[in-house]
C-alpha cells in the first residue's frame, strides 16, 4: 500500500521570543514519524508559520502536541501583532500532499480538533472543506473581530464552536482547524511606506475587491443593492485574499496575499498583476517574498513563464527553472530564498534515494572502476542514455534561441522540454538498475534451513530476476523515444549542432543495446517461460526498431557533413 503523507502548517501567535518558538516546535521534532520542513518566525507579525509533514496519524499527533504546548507558553491577553488573529494557535490546516484524499483529511482535521477541544478546553472551529456550514468556509470571516471580539462572539449562537463549549478561554483564545488545498502565503514588496496605497493595490487584486462608493473612494456614500447590501467591485485575481500592510522590521508596505488556488491563479500571475496594478498608482515592485514551503512546480511554472515571455525555450533543467523564478520574483529581496529548504519536495526526498545521481561525474568513473561489481553495465547503459537525450535537448534549446528562428521557438522549447522529461526518466534508472541487482543479492543470500524458507527464497529469487529484467526494458523503452527528439534535431535544427545530435543518437543505440545485453543474460535465472519469452520479443523488437533509427540518423548526420 502506498504511504499517505499530509502537510500541516500550524500559525503560532509568537514572532519574538525564540525560546517559546524552540520549544513549540521540538514537540513536532520529538514526534516519531513527523518531519519539520520550515520555520519562518515574524517580528512584525509576532506570528510564526511552522511546516511539517508525515503520515497522518503521526502528523496530528505532532500538532496536538505543539498546540498544547502553545496554550502552555503563549498568553493572548498581552499579544500585540500586525497579523488577524484569534489564539494562541491561531489556525491549523491539514493538506492532503499524497496518495490520500481531501475527505479522509477532513475526517483526520475533525480528530484533531475534537482532541484540542477536549484535551485543552479550548474552542476550535473547523474551516475550507471540513467546515460544517458554508458560512464558515472562509477562514477571514471566522476570524472577524479576533482575540479582542472573541469573548462577545462567542456568546453569539451563530457563533457556536464546532468543538467545545462556547466559554472563552482568556489565555489561549480559539483554534481554527480544516483541511484545504495547498495555499501560499504570499508578499509582494513595493517601494512605499505607505499602507493605503498598500491597501488600494491589495482591493484592485483581490478577488473579494472593494465596496463601491460615490464619489470619494474611501470616504464616498456606499452603494447598496436591492436588499441593502454593499455593492462590491471585484478585484482581477480570482482565489486571492489580500491586505496591504506596513512592516517595520523592513521599513517597506507590502501586499500580503493568500493564493487559495495556485491552479486558479499561480504566483507568477499574482506577482505581475500586483506589479501592473502598482504602475498605475507609480509604485514600483521591488520583489516578493513566499511564507513557509513550496510546492517545486510552483517555481517550476514561473520559471516557464518567465522564459515564454523572453520568448526564450522552456525545456532546461529544472534547477534553472528555479534559479530564473527566484530572480523574476525577487525572492532574495529580503533573505535569501533557499530552494533546499523552502521546497517541500526537496525537504522530503531521501538523500540516500538516489545515491549515484550524487555523485560527481569522477566520483561515478572511479566507482564504477572499483571492485565492486554494481554500478555495472545496466546503469551505465542508463547514464550514457541520459547522455544522449541531453544532447538532443541541447540542440533543441540552442536552435529555440537561433536567431531568425523566432517563428519556431515554440515547436523547439516543447521538444526541448520533452527531452528533458526523458533525461530525468534515464537518471533514475541509473540508480534502479543498481537497486535491481542488489534485490536479487539479497533473494539469494535468505536463509534455506527448511522448506518453508526454501519456497520464499525461490519465490524472491524469481521476482528479483524478473524486476533485473524489467528495468533494462524500462531503459530500452525510455531510450528510444529519445530518437523522437534527435532525430528532427538534426534533421531542422540548429546546423551547427549536427554533430552533437548525432553523438546523442550513438548514445542512444549504445544504451539502448546495454540495456538489450542484460535483459538477455538475466532472464536466464527466470523459470516462467511466458515471462521469459515476453521480455526477450519486446526487447528483441525494440532493439530492431533502435537499430534502424540510429542508422538514418547517421545518414542525415554524414549527407549535411559531407556537403
Amino acid at each position: 500500500m502506498l504511504t499517505q503523507l499530509i502537510e500541516c502548517v500550524p500559525n503560532f501567535s509568537e514572532g519574538r521570543d525564540e525560546a517559546v518558538i524552540n520549544e513549540i516546535v521540538q514537540e513536532i521534532k520529538n514526534t516519531p514519524g513527523a518531519r519539520l520542513l520550515n520555520v519562518d518566525p515574524g517580528k512584525a507579525t509576532n506570528r510564526t508559520v511552522v511546516t511539517f509533514a508525515g503520515s497522518p496519524e503521526d502528523v496530528i499527533e505532532a500538532a496536538f502536541k505543539a498546540i498544547k504546548k502553545a496554550a502552555e507558553l503563549i498568553d493572548m491577553r498581552t499579544h500585540k501583532g500586525e497579523h488577524p488573529r484569534m489564539g494562541a494557535t491561531d489556525v491549523c490546516p491539514l493538506i492532503p500532499l499524497a496518495n490520500i484524499t481531501m475527505e479522509e483529511c477532513i475526517v483526520f482535521a475533525k480528530k484533531l480538533a475534537k482532541r484540542v477541544s477536549d484535551e485543552l478546553d479550548i474552542p476550535t472551529y473547523l474551516y475550507e472543506y471540513a467546515a460544517r456550514q458554508e458560512y464558515r468556509n472562509n477562514l477571514s470571516v471566522i476570524r472577524e473581530g479576533e482575540y479582542e471580539g472573541l469573548e462577545k462572539k462567542l456568546k453569539d449562537p451563530k457563533w457556536a464552536p464546532d468543538y467545545g463549549k462556547p466559554v472563552f478561554n482568556p489565555k489561549s483564545g480559539a483554534t481554527v482547524i480544516g483541511a484545504r488545498d495547498y495555499l501560499i502565503a504570499y508578499n509582494v514588496n513595493l517601494n512605499t511606506t505607505s499602507t493605503r496605497i498598500a491597501n488600494a493595490i491589495a482591493f484592485d487584486v483581490r478577488e473579494q475587491g472593494r465596496v463601491k462608493r460615490i464619489g470619494h473612494p474611501v470616504l464616498g456614500e456606499l452603494v447598496l443593492d436591492e436588499i441593502g447590501e454593499p455593492v462590491r467591485i471585484p478585484g482581477t485575481l480570482k482565489s486571492v485574499k489580500a491586505i496591504g500592510w506596513y512592516i517595520e522590521e523592513y521599513g517597506i508596505a507590502q501586499i500580503s496575499m493568500n493564493l487559495t488556488n495556485i491552479n486558479v491563479t499561480p504566483v507568477h500571475i499574482a506577482f505581475d498583476e500586483v506589479m501592473a496594478k502598482g504602475m498605475e498608482r507609480g509604485i514600483r515592485v521591488t520583489g516578493s517574498e513566499i511564507v513557509g514551503m513550496v510546492p517545486k512546480s510552483v517555481l517550476i511554472d514561473a520559471g516557464k513563464y518567465f522564459l515564454h515571455k523572453q520568448k526564450r525555450s522552456v525545456g532546461v533543467p529544472e534547477q534553472e527553472l528555479i534559479r530564473i523564478a527566484i530572480l523574476s520574483l525577487g525572492l532574495n529581496d529580503i533573505s535569501p530564498f533557499k530552494p533546499e529548504q523552502r521546497i517541500i519536495e526537496y525537504m522530503l526526498q531521501d538523500s540516500n534515494h538516489n545515491p549515484l545521481n550524487n555523485l560527481t561525474i569522477r566520483e561515478f568513473a572511479n566507482l564504477t572502476s572499483s571492485e565492486s561489481p554494481a554500478p555495472g553495465g545496466g546503469s551505465i547503459a542508463a547514464y550514457v542514455g541520459a547522455l544522449g537525450i541531453s544532447l538532443g535537448t541541447m540542440v533543441a534549446n540552442l536552435s529555440a534561441s537561433r536567431r531568425g528562428w523566432e517563428d519556431k521557438t515554440e515547436y523547439f522549447s516543447d521538444m526541448a522540454c520533452k527531452g528533458q522529461i526523458i533525461k530525468e526518466e534515464l537518471l533514475n534508472l541509473v540508480d534502479e538498475d543498481t537497486r535491481a541487482f542488489n534485490k536479487v543479492m539479497d533473494a539469494f543470500a535468505l536463509p534455506k534451513t527448511n522448506e518453508a524458507e526454501i519456497a520464499i527464497r525461490k519465490q524472491a529469487i524469481e521476482d528479483a530476476n524478473i524486476y533485473a529484467s524489467e528495468v533494462p526494458l524500462k531503459v530500452m523503452e525510455t531510450a528510444f523515444k529519445a530518437f523522437e527528439i534527435i532525430k528532427p534535431m538534426c534533421e531542422n535544427g540548429n546546423p551547427n549542432s549536427i554533430t552533437d545530435g548525432g553523438v546523442g543518437a550513438l548514445c542512444t543505440r549504445t544504451a539502448m543495446e546495454g540495456a538489450y545485453w542484460n535483459i538477455k543474460t538475466n532472464v536466464n535465472g527466470i523459470k516462467n517461460e511466458d515471462i521469459k519469452k515476453s521480455l526477450l520479443q519486446k526487447s528483441t523488437s525494440l532493439m530492431k526498431q533502435g537499430i534502424k533509427c540510429e542508422s538514418e540518423i547517421k545518414v542525415i548526420v554524414n549527407s549535411k557533413l559531407d556537403k
